[in-house]
């Protein structure tokens, strides 16, 4: 009922978006490779996870897809360093997601292909003492909550523009209604240098505060961002392009 109430006080422009829609662009993306340093709020100098995202376009059985890697390091250099891998292929133009790999150096890994409301595959929890199967249907398919980033600008970035959108991870039965909001350009810090990028917030369906996102319309594309934990802090993350 709230989830109604908000979006019926919504205003009326709202740009109400579900995976497949034809307003999404996901061309505007160009292959390149990118290297995201994440804080906590202790204002640590060492990072407390870091990660390099590389794309490359494609095709799979004539359709067009968009391949993202990701290797990355949480607590890089100290002893209980953890690696882990990341691979994910949307659709080239909506960004439907279209398969998602895991795994880690601590031995959990998941496998999922997905097929209109279908997710099928395998994987291994920390809370599973082998390898399980996975087969069930979600309510409402949703892009991926890991990279909900992308979806403002596949849309449109326009100063006041108001987004919806269904955001799904691995173990939910259903998608979450995310509110983007584009407030406008300004500059930020990132790693020293000031850059101009597009402010965006990402709300959950009652309001709270999900993220604000620094995004440009080229590579590394999203810049700074500032994520709120379950716990309330905040995380925040940076973004530069490597060759």
């Amino acid at each position: 009922m709230l989830l109604a109430l908000l979006l019926l006080a919504a205003p009326p422009d709202t740009i109400r978006l579900e995976v497949g829609s034809k307003l999404v662009n996901g061309r505007v993306y160009a292959p390149h490779k990118a290297r995201v340093r994440v804080h906590g709020d202790s204002g640590a100098a060492q990072p407390a996870a870091e990660w390099i995202n590389e794309l490359t376009l494609g095709d799979s059985a004539g359709r067009p897809v968009m391949r993202w890697v990701t290797t990355g390091k949480q607590n890089p250099g100290k002893p209980d360093e953890r690696t882990w891998e990341l691979r994910q292929t949307y659709d080239a133009e909506t960004l439907a997601p279209l398969a998602y790999s895991s795994k880690s150096s601590a031995g959990t890994f998941s496998s999922l292909n997905f097929n209109g409301n279908r997710v099928t595959g395998t994987r291994k929890l920390p809370s599973d003492p082998a390898v399980v199967n996975v087969d069930y249907t979600i309510e409402r398919r949703g892009f991926i909550a890991s990279a909900s980033d992308l979806v403002p600008l596949a849309v449109g970035l326009k100063p006041g523009s108001v987004m919806t959108a269904p955001v799904w991870s691995p173990g939910m039965k259903t998608a979450e209604t995310r509110i983007f909001t584009v407030i406008g350009e300004e500059s930020i810090d990132v790693e020293g240098t000031m850059v101009k990028a597009w402010k965006v917030e990402e709300r959950h369906a009652d309001g709270r505060m999900y993220a604000t996102w620094w995004l440009l319309d080229h590579s590394p594309y999203m810049v700074f961002g500032e994520v709120v934990r379950p716990d309330g802090k905040v995380q925040r993350m940076s973004e530069v392009a490597i060759p």
